[in-house]
Order: structure tokens, then sequence, then C-alpha cells
């Protein structure tokens, strides 16, 4: 907290030096795009690259984009300086106003506000829970883990059906125990729910993530923190299609949009633990795939250029949802019977160590 109040400050101050000098203030952010992103095959993580531009505060183009900045930098000052937290959606609405003596507004739509956060966290090189600020809860955990959350304290083997529901903010949460051999992140909540209900983390003690989709920054944090804090190895589950295996890659590697965060939030540990087109064939599931459509073609094809897709494996693999044209949920391993993903799937894949990594 105390670090991201004084780089804000910083911040400020370097401003006011541009003022005093009689320089055109100005902030220099990294870019984000995917040509100033760079896969780093030693760490095994995208990080950003050296390319940057300034903002500044007369320039036509830039202005409102500088006022914007420096309004949420002020409010996330305040957000520390109270040790309160709010929302993306909340920030927005207490930032946004008519400007007086005019027709512009601080902010017209969210989508304006949300990559200033973004901006700001490069910046900074902190995280954005760092600012107090907080994304919707999404993913869920649950295994032999016990927690202290703001005081309280939490069995996450005790919380009936549903589990403990990740935080964005997890940056205070303190692990007090944990007793398992792995973790498996599962991408669904279907595949959450069977594994859940048939007590697969009891039955081979393991700690069970689901992401619901993309995986939120809380629940990726949380993966990290687990894998390194208790050397536990980490599996991903996912559909066969490039989405699936993306989701994979962002645990994994991080992701694009959030490569200067990579290394607070990859794991680099974690391997692919499927649905694979392997799978398909020895576990006789060609008749519970699906039809890919044009858009999962695509983007398995943009997907072979990435530069950490070029294993042979990987490669593989795409080439083979381009030229089969199919693609299988996690939910298709219940056409093999509803305790078919629990009873021998995943205990066979686990045993064999049949991943891809």
């Amino acid at each position: 907290m105390k670090e991201a109040k004084k780089k804000i400050e910083n911040l400020g101050g370097k401003i006011l030096e541009d003022i005093e000098k009689k320089v055109n203030p100005n902030i220099d952010i990294p870019i984000r795009t995917l040509s100033n992103i760079v896969y780093d095959s030693k760490t095994r993580m995208l990080t950003l690259g050296g390319k940057s531009a300034k903002r500044f505060l007369f320039h036509t183009g830039h202005a409102k984009k500088f006022m914007q900045t420096m309004l949420i930098s002020a409010f996330c000052k305040d957000l520390i300086d109270q040790n309160i937290h709010t929302s993306l959606r909340d920030l927005f609405y207490a930032l946004k106003r008519t400007l007086p003596n005019s027709n512009e507004n601080t902010f017209d739509e969210q989508s304006e506000s949300n990559p200033i956060v973004v901006d700001l966290e490069v910046m900074l090189n902190i995280l954005r829970e760092q600012l107090h600020l907080n994304a919707d809860i999404r993913g869920r955990v649950v295994g032999n883990v016990v927690i202290s959350d703001r005081g309280d304290t939490v069995d996450l083997s005790k919380l009936g059906s549903g589990g403990w529901a990740i935080p964005s903010n997890i940056e205070d949460i303190k692990f007090k125990k944990v007793n398992a051999d792995y973790i498996l992140v599962i991408e669904k909540n279907a595949a959450f729910e069977r594994l859940h209900e048939d007590k697969f983390w009891q039955k081979h003690k393991c700690i069970l993530i689901t992401t619901q989709g993309q995986p939120a920054r809380g629940t990726r944090r949380v993966i990290q923190r687990l894998a390194i804090e208790f050397d536990l190895p980490v599996y991903v589950f996912t559909d066969l299609d490039a989405y699936g295996l993306y989701i994979y890659s962002v645990i994994k590697y991080g992701s694009i949009g959030l490569a200067h965060v990579s290394d607070r939030l990859g794991t680099t540990n974690a391997k692919f633990l499927g649905l694979t087109m392997d799978d398909v064939d020895n576990f006789n599931l060609k008749n519970f795939t699906i039809k890919a459509e044009e858009v999962d073609t695509k983007r398995a094809q943009e997907m072979l250029k990435y530069k950490w897709f070029q294993k042979p494996e990987w490669q593989k693999l795409l080439k083979s949802l381009i030229s089969r044209k199919i693609k299988a949920e996690l939910e298709s391993l219940s056409g093999r019977g509803l305790k078919f993903v629990t009873e021998t799937y995943l205990p066979t894949k686990i045993k064999n160590k049949d991943f891809l990594d």
C-alpha cells in the first residue's frame, strides 16, 4: 500500500516539476499492443518490450486522456489514504462529470476509464489491486486449505457445494494450511461441480479451482501463489478448442493484454492435462465432438504463429484442430458416463503423466 501511494505521489511530483520548468507536462506509457509483447524463453513468460509513448497535457490529441489519467491517479491515492476498496464501475461513476462551462465529460463510458487504469498500472509497475481497485468475483476453490481473509478463518473444505469464491484482490489473503499434492485448474463450472460432488479433491488429495472461462486476475494470482508458496504442480483441464488452449497459456505464460504483470500472474510450472485430440481417439470420444466454427479455426491459425506455441506437440495439436474441424467440450466426457471424468479420464491421465508443457 505504501509503495503504491509513493509511486502515485512521485508521478504527481514529476508533473509539478515539468510545470515549474515550463516544460509541457507529460507521462511515459509502455505500449501494450502485440508488437511490443516479447516471449522470454528463459523465464517462459510474456513480457512488455521497450516501446513506449508519451502523453502530453498540451496536445489536442492527448489532453483528455492526460486529464483522465490524473483524475484516476488522484482517486486511487484517496482510496489508499482512506484504506477502502472499490470496483472499476464505481470508479467510473465517481469520476464521471461534465466539465464546467463545457459540454465535455470527463468519461463518457467505462470503456474509457478501464484502459486508463491499466495505463496507470503499467506506468507505476504495480498491480491494480494495490491501487485498491477490484474487479468482479469469478472463480471458485475447494480443497484441504485454510485461509485467513480480513481476520476471518475460512476452511475451504467445509463450504458445501459452492466452494470459496475467489475475490479480485487476494494480496492480503494468508494461507494458514494447505494439504494437497497438486492443483487441478478447470475451465468449466459444470466440470468443477462434477468433480466436487464426486469428492475428487478428497480422494486424490488435490485442490480444485474453476476459472469459469477466461481466468480472472484474482484466480490467476491464487494459482500462482499456491504453486510457488507450497511447491505444488498445476494441471490445467480445458475444452479442446483454440480458446481452451489459450486459457492454459494465459495461466502459464501470462496474457497479451496483461504482459506487464506476468511475473505476478503467470504460473510457469503449469501443464496442460487436456482435452486433446489424442484423448478424442484414445478415450473413444469421437461421437461426442462438435463441429468447429470458422472463428475457432481462425483463432487456431493465429495461435500457430505465437512463439510460446512453437513446440512440435502444440503445433501438431493446433494443426489437427484446423484440419479435422472439430472441437470437444469438457462436458463431452459425460457421454461416456457421468463419473467417467472422475473415475477414468483424470486418474488415467495423471497417473501416466500425460501432459503437454
